[in-house]
């Protein structure tokens, strides 16, 4: 126990700040992934809501790509071809050597691009849940189709989200581990650090388990609570 206690302490040489550190990376990490991958996952569901044939193509093909390719394959893509691409342009401006696009940067934009995907599915499946009549309603009180939209669809399609983006963000804060496979410093790559140091595994492990488990289960209730503020006062069907 006292050896537990003092390679997770806050000071004299123990692991807690840096672990504390480290997932406060995971975190961020997570958050501006899911965010990003809010942006594509709109643009691909309204493309796969499109009544035209080559957005409608576009956002099946993205769809079908990136929940189908695994995703540590899409993050070494992204970050060798998007480095060899890097480099190349480098040397035409008259650098040397090897440029590498920055690890967080990259983890950013996998997660984007990943949850991106997932989030696309939600979004479709919540506009078909919204009430038809909603439509005729919005049509009805003069409303443009921007603002039918932004003031009557959009919140509505949120309510119905809301449960399918929590499970996508559970996902995304799993897949946040991934990316130290390209040099990221997050919570998995610091515990495997420390495991390596200290030859305690076990000890750092289980401290990373228990870190990953406060952020799912309070970021969980963050989505809980918003769930239960978007129907506040209705019924749901």
């Amino acid at each position: 126990m006292m050896d537990i206690l003092h390679i997770l302490a806050f000071g004299n040489g123990g692991w807690g700040a840096v672990l504390l550190a480290a997932s406060g990376v995971t975190l961020s990490l997570s958050v501006l992934g899911f965010l990003l991958g809010a942006v594509f996952g709109a643009l691909a569901a309204s493309g796969r809501l499109s009544s035209r044939r080559v957005p409608a193509w576009i956002a099946h093909g993205y769809g079908t790509a990136f929940r189908g390719v695994p995703d540590l394959l899409t993050i070494y893509l992204l970050y060798y071809g998007g480095s060899i691409a890097l480099t190349q342009l480098g040397k035409f401006f008259g650098a040397t050597g090897f440029i590498g696009l920055p690890a967080f940067s990259t983890g950013v934009l996998a997660i984007g691009i990943i949850s991106g995907a997932y989030q696309a599915e939600v979004y479709r499946g919540a506009y078909h849940a919204v009430d038809p009549g909603q439509f005729d309603a919005s049509k009805a009180l003069g409303f443009s189709g921007w603002q039918s939209l932004r003031l009557v669809i959009v919140p509505q399609l949120m309510r119905h989200a809301l449960p399918g983006l929590g499970n996508v963000w559970q996902l995304v804060l799993k897949d946040s581990a991934l990316i130290s496979v390209i040099g990221l410093v997050e919570l998995m790559r610091q515990a495997q650090i420390g495991a390596g140091s200290t030859r305690e595994p076990f000890i750092f492990y289980i401290a990373a388990g228990v870190l990953y488990f406060v952020i799912a289960a309070v970021t969980a209730q963050v989505f809980r609570y918003s769930e239960m503020r978007a129907w506040r006062g209705m019924a749901r069907t």
